[in-house]
């Protein structure tokens, strides 16, 4: 995507006119003709000076990306395109930077895109104000709860889809940097009668329709409703669905936009069900009946609709019964009960309809306010943003009270921004000091007066005739007026006192006629007096103040019994007026910034320009003359400096750069340009200019001056282009040529170098052939020499080598002889002492080499270094037996110590304990085999880790050498109780396992003897010592897993404390002590039904049985 030309005003490219002060001719077919261009080329934004112009495309168009968003940001309002982000901008920027307080009034007809313009507003502000947890969530909630607003507020008509059927004003509250704290909504007349009655070819409002198309099966049948439209008589069936409209995601959108916004589950279930019995009171009919006395009343056809309905809100079905059928009139002390015919039973269900879903409205805009409200109390910055309906004006005098209403909030409206208008352009003259000129303009306040004036006002004669006893009728009330405004300019009816409407055909008998400023308006009379009224029977308010369900009781405060007001209720048109009046007054405290919607056609088609329907909006909005008041005086102005950047250049003296202060510059350039003094004047800050034609005549000359510009800098740069051209090819020459010389000059040396070696090596290779053939031929020569000498040499060796072996011979000879001589002479002399000594030697020979040859083959049998292996060679003499025993000893002495060299301190107790336990209970106790395999552990229980035996560890000081759970034999019936054993280095331990606290606690020296059974059991009894304090209850009789760790630490511990061996008592019987009485406990075989477990059981009060398996 290529990048945007930047512009720096909004004179560049411009489409047409982009500021209608700059039209000219100024008329109505010029300012059509201007739009229309502009809506061709797709800009659907024109200035009228500050006011925004925004034509509905119909259609999305790429002007509204995060990219639009960044370009408007921080920009001053002129110097781009019109768009409405530039409103916004120029509005945000007031607020946080001048700490002005700003409102944004957006107006037009329905289907002009206000609600649209509302939404971008306040995107592009949310865009560009703060970031952070707590501003996203504000900003989050303030964009949600449109989607919320527009469901319950928001219908399909015949111009619109998505048309506002309510007024909406929100005050976007910020701090003191910009970012947004919360905001307050405020609702203007809803339009209540679309509940019960749409005009052909319009819908209720959507979230009926949203209901019965998004809502699961379980939540319909939870509010008792189904699927099918046409099964309520509240819902049009003509436009039931809209084309481009999914009512079931619509659905889904509200209710996530409820719970951002902060409704609660119960909340948001009780709106529903109250909107579903909004809709349920629609197939409600009634049938007549006559009474005795000859009065007609109404009875409800089938009571299975208001059956339901009673469920849903939690009303007695008789009371709400009652309350249809008859109407209860209180005066003073008085009470009246009448009954009510057909007619009037539907006119009280269609007001309860109609009371029930506005008043639950306003309850939605107040609930929306308590969740978006700012939730700190510091000084506040506000922007308010109001989307309110248009000036309307229906054919054929349907125009009605709804109508009359909002055309009177529009009067309001164009009266305050003519006001507004005029003081902010009077200000800016005085505040740049130029003489303020009185402007001519229509003023609306003789209208306004006319709708408002509290005593011959059009609002307060219907709300006397509404007061008034006696028969009350629209055509009272037409009378009335007749009688009052008659002579009113901007009145006209049939029925008045001037003559010059009574042959007015075009005027109706039941109608009256207003000349507003948009142009003249026709209402029918018919129902001003019932609208107006706004009345619910005070039967149908006491019963739904009765309902359980709460949201309905709240909606009903009037209905409480002990709050009746007999006063009369404010009518509908005097609440809205006060409603406007506040509005207004709460305008004129803020800086105005409008933004005008047109639609361009009827038909909600994109690229159609309807001239005729948007010259209808352009009159009733007061566009041109909005024009001709901004006009006026100066039709632009602009500050010095950027007035000097852009026209600079029409000046010698300016251009290119101007050194003096910018209005002195302006000053230079338009005496130069020999403008007319009357048609521009200068402020102290801004240059204005009076008419249009002297801005446009300024930007042809700067268009022509830039051409101008455009040649000579186009001139410059090719003379430059070639010159660099040319010394760059200069140069590269230079460069090549010198590196082809010394590229020539290298080849060359190569050449000439290669040849000389080639020579060089032919020279070299014949010398060396020479000096190898002289050398070839002296070694030849030489080696002749050798073989031959060698020859000789060889000849006379062996001459010498036989001449010496013979020689030699002779002399061995000589030598065996004598050697043979005198070993005869020797034997002689000494052959009686050999034979008395000879055995003796060869023995001592034989054995010392049979010895020999036995350590050799033992070195070579050698068993393992393992101690526990048994391998030993065989013995191979038997006169060896005693050294072959006593060799096997040493070597396994040897290797034993070599294995216990390898153990450390803590092996080595370890196997201290494992051997004392082998002198203890070897082939002694049937035990003990098992347990030779099983590491001693010691502290089973881990007391020091396990938080369950804090306490028990807390009271224990000493080391803990054994702790183990043991089962504790109760002395009267021979069952088991678990208790925690612990051994420390001075004393013996039993707690309580549960509780950690200890039961008893014996030293060590006042155990004697520990006596256990010979078999496979683990019961064994601890011994004290008679007399001592331990021993008061007896001894302890014990069963443990790990009795052979037990014992043997206990007689290691205790012989290590006191020096004295522990008596350790092996035998299948053996006397316990209990308190006063000694017990035998006899172990006996038993049988195998309890398994491998061992039993106790007390046979009497001398003897315990031990059955083990």
């Amino acid at each position: 995507m290529a990048k945007m030309e930047v512009k720096t005003s909004l004179l560049d490219d411009m489409i047409g006119v982009g500021d209608m002060v700059l039209l000219e001719p100024l008329n109505e077919d010029s300012f059509i003709n201007n739009l229309k261009k502009r809506f061709d080329h797709s800009e659907v934004y024109t200035y009228i000076g500050s006011v925004v112009i925004s034509i509905n495309p119909y259609r999305p168009l790429p002007i509204y990306t995060p990219e639009k968003v960044e370009e408007y940001r921080n920009r001053n309002f002129y110097e781009l395109s019109p768009h409405i982000f530039a409103l916004s901008d120029e509005a945000y920027r007031s607020l946080r930077d001048q700490d002005k307080d700003q409102c944004i009034l957006i107006t037009g007809e329905s289907g002009a895109g206000k609600t649209e313009a509302s939404k971008l507003v306040m995107s592009y502000v949310a865009a560009v104000c703060g970031k952070g947890a707590e501003v996203n969530q504000v900003k989050e909630q303030l964009l949600q709860s449109n989607p919320v607003l527009e469901a319950f507020g928001n219908a399909k008509t015949v111009r619109n889809d998505n048309s506002s059927r309510f007024g909406k004003y929100m005050d976007i509250e910020f701090d003191f940097k910009g970012d947004p704290l919360g905001g307050v909504i405020s609702n203007y007349l809803l339009e209540k009668s679309r509940v019960v009655k749409q005009p052909r070819g319009e819908r209720n409002f959507h979230i009926f329709y949203q209901i019965l198309s998004g809502a699961s099966e379980d939540f319909l049948c939870k509010l008792k409703l189904e699927r099918d439209f046409s099964r309520y008589n509240y819902l049009g069936l003509d436009s039931a669905r809209v084309n481009g409209v999914d009512d079931a995601a619509n659905f889904r959108t509200v209710r996530n936009a409820m719970q951002i916004v902060g409704f609660m589950d119960h909340e948001t279930q009780s709106v529903f069900e109250v909107v579903a019995a909004v809709l349920k009171l629609g197939n409600i009919e009634f049938k007549p009946e006559s009474r005795v006395n000859g009065l007609d009343e109404s009875k409800i056809k089938d009571k299975n609709e208001l059956k339901e309905i009673c469920e849903l809100t939690g009303i007695d079905q008789s009371v709400l019964e009652r309350a249809f059928s008859f109407r209860t009139v209180e005066a003073k002390q008085e009470k009246v009960s009448t009954t009510l015919n057909v007619a009037q039973a539907y006119y009280a269900r269609d007001a309860l309809a109609k009371n029930l879903y506005s008043r639950l409205f306003s309850w939605l805009v107040t609930r929306i306010n308590e969740s978006i409200k700012a939730q700190t109390k510091v000084r506040k910055k506000v922007m308010g943003v109001l989307d309110i309906y248009g000036f309307e004006i229906f054919e054929n005098a349907d125009n009605s009270f709804e109508q009359f209403i909002i055309n009177y909030c529009n009067e309001k409206l164009q009266q305050i921004f003519i006001e507004l208008t005029l003081k902010e352009e009077q200000e800016e003259y005085i505040r740049e000091g130029i003489e303020w000129t009185h402007i001519e303009y229509f003023n609306n306040a003789i209208i306004c007066d006319l709708i408002e004036n509290n005593q011959t006002g059009i609002l307060a004669m219907l709300d006397e005739e509404c007061l008034r006893p006696g028969t009350v009728t629209d055509d009272t009330f037409l009378e009335k007026l007749n009688q009052v405004c008659a002579t009113h300019q901007h009145f006209e009816s049939r029925m008045s006192k001037c003559s010059r409407f009574l042959n007015d055909t075009t005027l109706p008998h039941s109608c009256f006629r207003i000349q507003h400023y948009a142009g003249k308006v026709m209402y029918q009379v018919e129902g001003f007096v019932d609208k107006n009224n706004d009345l619910l029977y005070r039967d149908l308010s006491q019963a739904m103040w009765k309902a359980s369900h709460s949201l309905i009781k709240a909606l009903f405060p009037e209905g409480n019994p002990a709050k009746i007001n007999l006063k009369r209720p404010p009518t509908a048109g005097s609440q809205f007026k006060a409603s406007v009046a506040t509005l207004m007054k709460n305008l004129q405290t803020k800086n105005p910034n409008y933004i005008r919607c047109i639609k361009p056609n009827d038909k909600k088609a994109a690229h159609i320009f309807n001239d005729a329907l948007v010259g209808h909006q352009i009159r009733y909005l007061g566009l041109l003359e909005n024009v001709r008041v901004r006009r006026a005086g100066y039709a632009f102005r602009q500050a010095y400096e950027p007035c000097l950047e852009r026209y600079k250049m029409l000046c010698k003296q300016t251009w290119p750069h101007w050194r003096g202060p910018a209005r002195t510059g302006v000053e230079v350039l338009f005496n130069e340009l020999e403008i007319p003094e009357e048609e521009f004047s200068f402020g102290r800050s801004k240059i204005f200019i009076r008419n249009p034609r002297t801005l446009f005549k300024l930007e042809d000359l700067r268009k022509q001056r830039l051409e101008d510009l455009a040649t000579l800098i186009e001139k410059i740069y090719r003379g430059w282009k070639c010159r660099t051209r040319f010394l760059l090819m200069k140069t590269s020459q230079i460069v090549i040529a010198a590196w082809f010389r010394r590229y020539a000059q290298q080849k060359k040396y190569q050449k000439i170098k290669s040849s000389a070696i080639i020579v060089q090596s032919y020279i070299r290779g014949w010398k060396a052939r020479k000096l190898l053939r002289e050398l070839k031929h002296q070694k030849r020569c030489n080696e002749a020499a050798t073989i031959i000498a060698a020859y000789w040499h060889g000849t006379q060796a062996r001459r010498e080598l036989k001449r010496l072996k013979e020689e030699a011979r002779r002399k061995h000879a000589v030598a065996v002889i004598w050697a043979y001589w005198l070993g005869l002479k020797v034997r002689r002399e000494y052959r009686k002492f050999f034979r008395a000594n000879a055995g003796r030697k060869i023995y001592e020979f034989t054995l010392q080499r049979l010895m020999q040859k036995y350590f050799l083959e033992m070195k070579k049998k050698m068993p393992s270094l393992s101690p526990i292996d048994k391998n030993w060679p065989a013995r191979p003499y038997l006169f060896l037996d005693s050294t072959h025993k006593e060799l096997k000893r040493i070597f396994h002495l040897w290797r034993c110590k070599k294995y216990r060299d390898q153990f450390t301190d803590q092996q080595k107790l370890i196997y201290e304990e494992k051997l004392e336990a082998s002198e203890l209970f070897k082939d002694k106790k049937a035990l003990y085999p098992a347990s030779v395999g099983q590491p001693f552990q010691g502290a089973y229980l881990e007391i020091s880790k396990n938080p369950k035996y804090k306490k028990l560890k807390d009271a224990v000081d000493e080391k803990i050498i054994i702790a183990e759970v043991v089962n504790k034999i109760n002395r009267a019936n021979g069952k088991a109780t678990s208790r925690i054993f612990l051994l420390t280095k001075n004393n013996v331990l039993l707690a309580d396992q549960k509780s950690g606290n200890i039961k008893s606690e014996v030293p060590l020296g006042d155990v004697t003897k520990v006596s256990m059974s010979s078999q496979n059991d683990g019961f064994f009894a601890v011994h004290l010592k008679e007399g001592s304090g331990a021993a008061s209850k007896g001894d302890f009789l014990l069963s443990s897993d790990h009795l052979i760790e037990m014992a043997t630490k206990l007689y290691r511990t205790t012989l290590s404390q006191t020096k004295q061996k522990l008596n350790i008592e092996i035998s299948d019987e053996f006397l316990v002590q209990f308190r006063q009485d000694k017990v035998c406990v006899k172990f006996i075989q038993g049988s195998q039904k309890n398994g491998n477990v061992p039993t106790c059981k007390r046979k009497n009060n001398r003897l315990l049985e031990v059955a083990v398996p």
